[in-house]
């Protein structure tokens, strides 16, 4: 009798425990969740107050009885808005594209075919990654100079076409992919091309998924190269275009309709994020397990 009331005060005191640590994480990660959230939140609403009642607040207000949608209108009236996010999107694609394409042929290779000095090349691939962004800036800046791209997407586009980043993911992601198959394929008489677009391809969809979604944010948020490499604002992005907006569209103090322009730009990224964020965690913790 004793062993059994011994036994349920350590059950209850178990649960009780299990209760008690389960409400200190949820509690733990709402105040994380909240601290993550907040800038949104600000930057929406911000944008949705007039530019008079924004001035007005000696203390900034966590809301607003009176929103209004006039900044997002002059988010694509006072600066060529729209002409940004279209030369962002032709960048985005075109860079995209091409990187997935280069990336997917040389992982392919690394993973699968055998040629002499495959190891020492892809080990030198990987110590490229240890090089500084800043330092291949001075050399691509200079490369496309002296080519007249300036100015061009051209001259957006190619430096950004290779990252031995994506490339390591999909080589380890490849190599998972049984032998079997290959060999199989083999006998068959497939090329290795058909092989991986009917078999290597299929099967790493999420991991190559994740590649495309985390390329385009990175094009989308690119800044220093395009600001680098463009002073045509016809050639202008996104990004670049925040910097024209403040010094020549709504001004300094006109903080509302820099949040709503901020938020216009900001919503493809969050949209995309939203839908594939599944497969983009589904890719990343495929291409880091090996075996």
């Amino acid at each position: 009798m004793e062993t059994q009331l011994d036994f349920d005060r350590i059950t209850r005191s178990a649960v009780r425990r299990s209760r008690i640590g389960k409400i200190t994480v949820y509690s733990l990660l709402t105040l994380w969740a909240v601290i993550v959230l907040f800038p949104f939140y600000w930057m929406v609403l911000t944008s949705v107050k007039s530019y008079g009642s924004y001035n007005a607040e000696r203390i900034p207000a966590l809301f607003t009885l009176a929103p209004t949608l006039e900044n997002y209108k002059n988010a694509f009236t006072a600066v060529p808005l729209a002409g940004y996010l279209a030369n962002t999107l032709i960048f985005t694609l075109l860079t995209t594209a091409i990187m997935v394409a280069v990336s997917t042929l040389a992982a392919y290779a690394f993973a699968r075919l055998e040629f002499k000095g495959k190891n020492l090349l892809f080990t030198l691939f990987l110590s490229m990654m240890m090089i500084p962004a800043e330092l291949v800036i001075i050399t691509n800046f200079a490369t496309i100079t002296n080519l007249q791209m300036r100015n061009t997407f051209a001259g957006l586009v190619l430096p950004s076409v290779t990252s031995v980043f994506y490339l390591y993911l999909l080589k380890e992601n490849f190599e998972q992919v049984p032998d079997e198959l290959y060999r199989a394929a083999k006998v068959d008489g497939t090329s290795d091309f058909r092989y991986l677009t009917r078999v290597m391809l299929p099967i790493c969809r999420p991991t190559l998924i994740t590649v495309i979604i985390l390329k385009v944010i990175e094009c989308w948020n690119s800044y220093v190269w395009p600001r680098l490499i463009t002073d045509d604002p016809a050639y202008y992005l996104v990004s670049n275009g925040i910097q024209e907006i403040r010094e020549n569209g709504f001004g300094r103090e006109n903080i509302p309709a820099m949040m709503a322009a901020v938020v216009v730009i900001s919503l493809p990224l969050i949209i995309l994020f939203l839908v594939f964020r599944k497969k983009i965690m589904a890719g990343v913790s495929r291409g880091g397990i090996k075996g």
